[in-house]
């Protein structure tokens, strides 16, 4: 039987977000407009933390988007909550919470490059440095050297946030 070991409390969690909305706030600083693209589900609940904290910390006007792709067949078309024409020409900030072997990230990654973009980045609460494909996180929590076997997940439930790894 496998323990769940903690990786990131509430708290330390909360902290990564602030931390990784000051880096985006940063790297976007003579933006006006900056769209949060989550990658259902985790990743959009994580986006939507992140757009909270960067209203909280800068003038920037930020635009949520839910970014929808299929994990079983990432061939299929992605989807997103907004229009193509909504960001583009805009900075985009691509978000899930574990970055695994890259598939799902690179899959979105694709399909916003289907548009002309001002600036293109990437953050992820969770980076396991197992890729499979060219893709880094720009904005990360916490970096994980972990095995293939072991798990990690990330928990949003109210009051119950956690990141594990069994």
């Amino acid at each position: 039987m496998s323990k769940n070991l903690p990786i990131l409390n509430q708290q330390q969690i909360k902290h990564k977000i602030r931390r990784i909305a000051y880096q985006i706030y940063e790297s976007n600083v003579h933006e006006q407009e900056i769209i949060i693209a989550g990658i259902a589900k985790n990743g959009y609940l994580l986006a939507e933390k992140i757009l909270k904290e960067l209203q909280e910390i800068s003038p920037l006007k930020a635009t949520l988007c839910k970014v929808e792709i299929n994990k079983k067949k990432p061939l299929e078309p992605v989807r997103t909550s907004l229009d193509s024409s909504e960001y583009k020409n805009k900075s985009i900030v691509l978000v899930d919470d574990v970055l695994n072997s890259g598939t799902t990230l690179i899959y979105g990654v694709r399909h916003f490059l289907e548009v002309p973009l001002k600036q293109f980045k990437t953050a992820v609460l969770v980076d396991r440095n197992h890729k499979k494909y060219p893709v880094k996180a720009d904005f990360k929590g916490i970096s994980l050297s972990t095995s293939l076997s072991e798990t990690v997940k990330v928990n949003f439930e109210k009051n119950k946030e956690s990141v594990e790894m069994s």
